[in-house]
């Protein structure tokens, strides 16, 4: 059975349709763009969000992904119980920027930065490419790896009560717990 999900994305994301192709073809996403202004990482407005909601649900998805790190950037809990050891960016000034970056960008942040009290590294953007990359990069540095796109896949698949693994993208998808509610 196909499972038909929807994703909100900014109108600059350049990856997160690519990365979503990625995915066995019992899962189809119906992609939906929220205004970006200029390429800024400002969050979409409630209304565009609420529009576009709604365009999905013609296309009767099961649920729709907000798949825009600014988003919660801007609220004042969005990292709780997440303690930074070490930060690496890579001087974006806007979006497009981020989608020009590759996996590489990535591999060698971590290199630079790692250390034995780093437990996960996390990459937010889901206009950053690196689905593709996580499983490796856990091989290589012995830790588990969580991006964007990826946590917004696992909790696609925990909704769906999916006994679905996949590996290929790492840990975090390749041990979706069978619990999933």
């Amino acid at each position: 059975m196909t499972r038909h999900f929807g994703v909100l994305i900014p109108s600059t994301n350049t990856t997160v349709e690519m990365e979503r192709r990625l995915l066995p073809t019992t899962y189809q996403a119906h992609v939906g763009r929220l205004m970006s202004n200029g390429g800024s990482f400002s969050p979409s407005r409630d209304e565009d969000v609420d529009y576009q909601s709604r365009l999905l649900g013609t296309a009767k998805v099961e649920m729709v992904i907000l798949a825009q790190t600014s988003a919660s950037l801007f609220a004042e809990d969005y990292d709780d119980g997440l303690d930074t050891i070490a930060l690496e960016g890579f001087g974006a000034t806007d979006a497009y920027a981020i989608g020009k970056l590759g996996p590489q960008n990535a591999r060698e942040a971590f290199a630079r930065i790692d250390r034995p009290e780093i437990e996960v590294f996390v990459v937010p953007g889901g206009n950053f490419p690196t689905m593709a990359s996580v499983a490796a990069w856990k091989r290589e540095f012995g830790k588990p790896v969580v991006t964007t796109n990826q946590a917004s896949i696992w909790a696609m698949l925990r909704a769906f009560k999916s006994a679905d693994r996949l590996p290929a993208f790492g840990r975090l998808l390749a041990e979706v717990p069978a619990d999933a509610s």
